[in-house]
């Protein structure tokens, strides 16, 4: 085999995957298509064990954290790359492949050929979009697309194969002085090819993100308009703790986190779309009354409760920035069961959602906590669609993880079955551990007092519903020293903290610690976060 030819396949492969990519891109924007880019990552991350799965998130999280970038903003799109880049290799390799045996052979492909070509490719491509099921369109029409799209895929590698292996052969057969000619012929040929690629994929693709951009703008636009918390406006409704002596440092996150910034994780590249209209929520299993629940329902029939919550990812490293705090509003789970008459046998609740992840719920722990909470709203409006639109479940003192997003079913059962995330190697209970995460030390903040410079540092202070009692800060290895704490937004919040240090020059490295409200101090020793959560000391340095 001659490395010319896996060269030349390699090339054409590229050439005609990339355009491929961009005008599926393209369709899925115009007209909700499959992306099957995003559809292959999908069902490779439900169909690989877990560890390499979760290997996967950790090394992403990691190359995130190496570059300094933001976790809670990055890690989508990033996995979003990941998923075309793959689709990108595996289309270049399948058009290399092809080209390779066409060219051991004596005829050159045909028609035959190139739509073998396309089968080969598109029919597993095809079944993995009908079993991740992201299209919204009639699945004939999807189908048709996708049938197309690879048909003629193979059809212009087939008839780009042919043309390439015809200079090649007449570069062979040529004479000394011909020879040149034909090579130019050929890289002409090349030229032209790649020149179509670019500009398809270039003005796809820009076409695409436009759509996109302006769709994002136009959901953005909404949920700005409409969110009911703007502490700084008159009209906006008040955080509880607005009176409290202790102000925020500088610089420190906001206490309340507005919806747009909220930190999104979903096991899918996209977040689930639910039509709320005609979503509906049946209980079914060891009730005596299973239950058809619809949206309107659920909030016109039994009594409201609203709560001030922090939601913390197991996923995040020591001073993760996948935390977030806002109100949720929904109806205990107590309530809609006790309509139910759930037998005595009943153990658990096995909760299913819109993008294939599950996850059991201790029928036990729901009796033991009313304000564990089917919750419909976020800030006072219907929950984002990137947040769980229509409903979620929310359990205190727990990671996201064990807290399903669009839900589609409840089933009561007195067997128990490992979670998503559980059975993928994750920590069955999840509950939250205390972290302190140091915000940041103020230098453009430094002011006078007692006839001393002084830096305003601060952050917060999370250990799920237990409280934090103290926050400890200390410079340089040097003796702790207890930070002002603001009183929290409820129990279940985080706790912003603040302590004013004597400026010192130089380079300086801050350490910050917490304790609950028991008297259990926050685990120091150094733990990833796989399987139950990070562990350790969050420090930060500053120039003085």
């Amino acid at each position: 085999m001659r490395k010319s030819n896996i060269g030349w396949g390699i090339v054409v492969g590229a050439l005609l995957t990339s355009p491929l990519i961009a005008l599926m891109y393209l369709a899925n924007q115009v007209a909700g298509l499959s992306f099957i880019p995003f559809d292959l990552f999908n069902w490779i991350t439900k169909v690989l064990p877990g560890p390499v799965v979760t290997f996967g998130i950790d090394l992403m999280i990691d190359l995130l954290r190496l570059f300094r970038i933001n976790v809670a903003n990055a890690a989508k799109i990033a996995e979003q790359m990941i998923a075309v880049f793959n689709f990108f290799v595996l289309g270049t390799l399948i058009g290399a492949g092809f080209f390779v045996y066409a060219s051991q052979g004596n005829e050159k492909p045909g028609i035959a050929g190139g739509l073998l070509a396309g089968v080969f490719f598109g029919l597993p491509m095809i079944a993995v979009s009908i079993g991740v099921g992201t299209s919204d369109l009639i699945p004939a029409v999807n189908i048709l697309w996708l049938v197309g799209s690879f048909a003629i895929w193979g059809l212009l590698l087939s008839w780009t194969t042919g043309k390439l292996l015809k200079y090649e052969e007449a570069v062979s057969e040529s004479e000394t002085e011909s020879r040149d000619v034909q090579r130019l012929n050929r890289r002409q040929f090349l030229i032209t090819l790649g020149a179509a690629s670019a500009s398809i994929t270039v003005v796809g693709t820009g076409l695409a993100i436009i759509l996109e951009r302006s769709e994002q703008s136009r959901r953005q636009a909404e949920l700005e308009d409409s969110m009911a918390h703007k502490v700084d406006s008159p009209e906006g409704k008040q955080l509880p703790n607005l009176d409290d002596p202790v102000t925020p440092a500088p610089g420190t996150r906001p206490e309340y986190t507005p919806l747009k910034d909220h930190y999104k994780v979903f096991i899918e590249v996209e977040p689930t779309e639910i039509d709320g209209s005609s979503w509906h929520l049946p209980i079914t299993g060891l009730v005596e009354i299973p239950l058809m629940l619809t949206l309107e329902g659920l909030q016109g029939k039994y009594p409201e409760r609203s709560q001030y919550v922090t939601l913390s990812c197991i996923s995040g490293r020591v001073g993760t920035s996948l935390i977030g705090t806002t109100l949720w509003e929904g109806i205990s789970v107590q309530d809609v069961l006790a309509e139910a008459k759930v037998k005595p046998e009943a153990r658990y609740l096995k909760i299913n959602s819109g993008d294939g992840f599950y996850e059991t719920v201790e029928l036990d722990l729901i009796n033991s906590d009313e304000r564990i909470m089917f919750c419909y709203n976020w800030d006072g409006n219907p929950l984002p669609s990137e947040h769980g639109f229509p409903l979620r479940i929310w359990i205190p003192d727990r990671y996201g993880m064990k807290q399903p997003k669009w839900i589609t079913s409840i089933e009561v059962t007195d067997e128990y079955e490992e979670g998503y995330w559980v059975e993928r190697g994750w920590d069955e209970v999840a509950q939250v551990k205390a972290t302190s995460v140091i915000d940041t030390v103020a230098v453009n903040a430094v002011f006078e007092s007692g006839g001393r410079q002084i830096v305003p540092v601060g952050g917060i202070a999370f250990s799920g519903d237990r409280g934090i009692s103290k926050v400890e800060v200390r410079m340089d290895s040097g003796p702790w020293q207890e930070a002002k704490l603001r009183s929290p937004l409820s129990e279940t919040t985080w706790v912003i903290w603040r302590i004013d240090w004597p400026f010192e020059a130089g380079a300086h490295t801050f350490e910050v610690r917490c304790t609950e409200v028991d008297g259990t101090p926050q685990i120091e020793p150094e733990a990833k976060s796989r399987p139950a959560g990070a562990t350790g000391i969050h420090s930060k340095e500053a120039n003085l």
